[in-house]
């Protein structure tokens, strides 16, 4: 009987670690399967953290082989270098306005794009000189350009800011060649996000007519033939709207401030007062 029980005893272990492997594994292929469907296009998007005043941007540069031209309208320096120089001197600007503005916070992450998307700087507080080591450290540009995969993935990063308000900016000279199209992309953020994430794009020497549908979700493009009109587009979306547009909206969070206007004259005394 003894010998009997020794035999069952590894058995039956056996038989557990097998079920918890299986278990495992669909609780991992449950996740996945939510992740697959959320990226496809689920539901609306929900803050991953709690939101406040504010505004997140996350920065999308190209980086594809493209960039390492130099301009049609001209010139002798490559496209790559005169973006990096035009988002360094206008996200600058940002110091002045969190000065004036120390309530207000201003996040910025900076992703870059070529055939894949790579986070350089998560969204954070603004830092000046975070921005410009990114910038100069970027590698020689190579590669395709996968506009719709970088605006996917910082959007799901702009929700873990806290910020009430989110914008895409983004810095391209050529059409999507890899991954999701970002028409598709840009219409399913706008969809799920129901308007609270903005998309802004600037095209570098390149027809703004291709990138129609940032019009269609309300978003803005501006087209920038050369260094000066890249450094002016670049400025009117940073400055002009995205650190124009909240503070001008007036936005405020619920206080504690107890209403101290006089009660209704027709109210019953017993009648208990109903939050707005």
């Amino acid at each position: 009987m003894t010998r009997r029980r020794g035999r069952i005893f590894p058995v039956l272990i056996a038989v557990s670690v097998v079920f918890f492997i299986a278990r495992r594994n669909g609780r991992q292929s449950a996740i996945a399967e939510r992740s697959a469907s959320d990226s496809i296009g689920g539901g609306r998007y929900v803050a991953e953290v709690q939101e406040g005043l504010g505004a997140s941007v996350a920065i999308l540069l190209d980086q594809s082989g493209s960039m390492e031209d130099e301009p049609a309208s001209g010139g002798k320096t490559p496209k790559f270098v005169i973006a990096r120089r035009a988002l360094a001197e206008v996200l600058a600007q940002t110091d002045s306005f969190v000065a004036r503005q120390p309530g207000f916070p201003v996040n910025v992450g900076l992703y870059v794009f070529d055939s894949g998307v790579e986070q350089v700087l998560p969204i954070a507080p603004f830092d000046r000189r975070s921005i410009e080591v990114a910038l100069e450290r970027l590698p020689t540009p190579g590669g395709n350009t996968a506009i719709g995969d970088a605006m996917q993935l910082a959007t799901r990063d702009l929700y873990r800011a806290g910020t009430i308000r989110k914008y895409l900016l983004v810095v391209t000279d050529g059409e999507n060649t890899s991954g999701r199209e970002p028409d598709e992309v840009a219409r399913e953020i706008a969809r799920r996000s129901e308007g609270a994430v903005k998309v802004f794009l600037v095209a570098f020497d390149i027809d703004a007519g291709k990138f129609a549908f940032v019009n269609e979700v309300r978003g803005t493009v501006i087209e920038a033939r050369n260094a000066v009109a890249l450094r002016a587009g670049l400025d009117t979306l940073y400055r002009g709207r995205i650190l124009a547009e909240a503070v001008d909206a007036g936005e405020t969070l619920p206080t504690a401030t107890p209403d101290r206007s006089p009660a209704p004259a027709a109210a019953p005394a017993t009648a208990p007062s109903r939050p707005r």
